[in-house]
């Protein structure tokens, strides 16, 4: 299954979330100077807008670009936040994604000591000759066929175009993992178990969450995870405590460890260490 990406008359410009939380501070100027760079190699192509998500700033333009337009870009969202080439992923203009499964595979590696892993099955395909103009959207994800079996499913996401044209290439191929000959296969879309980001719970949407306002990620207070600093008590100040508890610095994170409210483990509940993140793809 492929499904439609974006617009592309947009450009996605990966980042981490601290140089994301920085650029989007004055969007407006943002804007006006992006097309004054863009005027300046005589491009036909504006900006009209910026907004951003977990994964970067989104850059939404009156007619798609071209590669130049796309380095001018790339180039002033780096030097406006002062950061080397390595902070931030290349520049692209958004894409389908096409979603696949390999099947035929042990779940476990010599003899019962030793299942697969993601990591393990990504450096495999990445050496396989099958896979050479293929670009994977997210790490394969590994899945039990049963919850006692001894097979499993190598659920894999890549970027496509709307044709769906590199998975037709793959899709019945076969090729080897270790002594085992697999097979690639089509697949319908998984999203997996949802976690709101209101609650931070598993498997809950707008319309079955209930709870009034937010929860912060860190210690499940009723306050945003933003304002954590602000408003937890683990961050103010307590002088009747022994050693004494002294106040964060603005500006400063959290130096507190955190406790996640799913599965109690010294982490904030949208941490990837969660064991939670590892099996919400899982049917049980």
């Amino acid at each position: 299954m492929t499904t439609k990406g974006l617009s592309r008359k947009q450009v996605i410009v990966p980042m981490n979330n601290d140089l994301g939380k920085r650029f989007i501070k004055d969007l407006a100027t943002h804007v006006t100077n992006i097309n004054c760079a863009l005027k300046n190699i005589k491009s036909n192509v504006c900006a009209d807008f910026i907004c951003a998500d977990n994964k970067g700033i989104i850059i939404t333009t009156n007619n798609i670009v071209s590669n130049s337009d796309l380095q001018e870009i790339e180039k002033y969202v780096k030097n406006s936040l002062q950061t080397n080439d390595d902070s931030i992923t290349t520049s692209r203009l958004p894409q389908s994604k096409s979603y696949l499964k390999i099947v035929g595979i042990p779940y476990f590696v010599n003899k019962l000591s030793m299942c697969i892993y993601s990591e393990y099955i990504e450096r495999i395909l990445k050496n396989n000759h099958i896979f050479n103009d293929i670009v994977f959207a997210s790490r394969p994800r590994v899945i039990k066929v049963l919850p006692k079996s001894d097979m499993a499913i190598v659920w894999i996401d890549i970027w496509d175009t709307q044709n769906g044209n590199n998975a037709k290439k793959i899709i019945n191929r076969q090729f080897n993992i270790g002594s085992i000959i697999t097979t690639v296969r089509g697949a319908n879309m998984n999203p997996g178990a949802p976690q709101y980001k209101n609650c931070w719970k598993w498997r809950h949407m707008v319309g079955v969450c209930h709870i009034q306002g937010s929860k912060c990620a860190k210690f499940n207070g009723l306050h945003l995870t933003d304002n954590h600093c602000d408003l937890s008590w683990c961050c103010k100040a307590n002088d009747k405590l022994n050693p004494p508890r002294l106040e964060t610095k603005k500006g400063e994170p959290c130096p507190h460890s955190f406790k996640c409210s799913n599965c109690k483990s010294p982490h904030g509940a949208d941490s990837v260490e969660c064991p939670f993140w590892k099996h919400c793809f899982n049917k049980e």
